[in-house]
């Protein structure tokens, strides 16, 4: 028989229990709801402070690329006006064709500078450089990624003959000196569409580019797919989805496609700073974009040429371009440990 100082002692106890998990409850709110692994990485991306500052860096580059023929308008000027030619700019040059002024030419109406020799505007130079290269850069990124995961899931899932041809494939592009090509290759793809006679046109150097750079770009995505596919087609969640009759179709996309994303993003962010340093060094060596065509590439090649009477002139592009390729990495690392928390800094 239980006694009434035992009873007491007890609802009390379970009374105290109850208000304890009624607070535990609240203070915890919603961490006892079930969240995706989405929802997860999200919530450990948004507390990396670095990653979040390198987002929001990485976004600003965008939307001023893209808003670059509205900014241009409102500021009243384009990259392509030869400054020193229109009314009212005709001393903005020395007679040496050195910008006039502080640091390169700049003033109220030159927000950088003006260019050496020709005058024409820095600013609008740099955000229509910008356009060109990020863009171009991603697109080149997600053609590189496209194949490279179609070719490494094929590879590394399906094995045997289908995985030997190719990593023979593969490893005969790797084979390739990557900028002795794109210096040689690249005439070569615009000679086959326009006459060595006639001009060619932008776009075709635009298109160019991307197939050369996305012809020479997938292999490493497509050995890290094969890689990670590899390590997971053996696993016993992958047996267990084939004794319950899944199609492989159905077994990549739902069990094996979810457990490769975070490598493959995080290759991905590391594949598209690279392109654009590689289009800008293509446009320096004079086989990418040529004059008129604003590009990051050219105005470091402009910049060279003048460093030495005029160092202010590559401040801008140079600064611009650390600055991006630098928060692209950090990203690369902050969405890296968002998805893996076991690799966190």
């Amino acid at each position: 028989m239980t006694s009434p100082i035992e009873t007491e002692a007890t609802d009390a106890s379970v009374a105290l229990d109850k208000k304890n998990a009624t607070k535990n409850d609240a203070a915890d709110g919603p961490s006892h709801t079930g969240r995706s692994p989405g929802q997860l990485m999200w919530a450990r991306f948004k507390r990396d402070k670095v990653g979040m500052t390198a987002a929001g860096v990485v976004i600003f580059f965008y939307l001023i690329a893209a808003l670059a023929p509205l900014i241009s308008k409102i500021y009243g000027k384009d990259p392509y006006t030869l400054y020193p030619n229109e009314p009212g700019y005709e001393d903005i040059l020395d007679d040496f064709s050195l910008p006039v002024g502080t640091f390169g030419g700049v003033s109220g109406d030159f927000w950088f500078g003006v260019e050496p020799k020709l005058g024409r505007d820095v600013f609008t130079m740099l955000l229509y450089g910008m356009r060109t290269s990020l863009y171009m850069a991603l697109v080149i990124t997600f053609l590189c990624v496209l194949t490279g995961v179609l070719i490494g899931m094929v590879g590394g899932y399906f094995g045997g003959k289908a995985d030997y041809w190719l990593g023979r494939v593969t490893d005969f592009f790797l084979a390739f000196p990557n900028q002795l090509f794109f210096i040689a290759f690249m005439p070569v793809v615009t000679a086959l569409f326009v006459s060595p006679t006639d001009e060619t046109p932008t776009y075709l150097r635009a298109v160019s580019i991307i197939l050369v750079m996305w012809f020479l770009g997938w292999m490493s995505m497509a050995r890290l797919v094969r890689s990670s596919v590899l390590s997971l087609r053996e696993r016993e969640f992958v047996e267990a989805a084939k004794v319950s009759g899944a199609s492989r179709w159905r077994i990549v996309r739902k069990e094996i496609l979810p457990n490769i994303v975070t490598p493959i993003l995080v290759q991905g962010t590391y594949t598209l700073p690279s392109s654009i340093l590689t289009i800008a060094f293509l446009s320096y060596v004079g086989v990418g974009f040529v004059e008129p065509t604003p590009d990051w590439g050219r105005m470091f090649a402009i910049g060279a040429e003048t460093y030495e009477q005029n160092p202010a002139f590559m401040f801008f592009p140079g600064v611009a371009m650390v600055v991006f390729v630098l928060a692209f990495n950090l990203l690369g690392d902050a969405v890296r440990d968002a998805f893996d928390p076991k690799t966190g800094r």
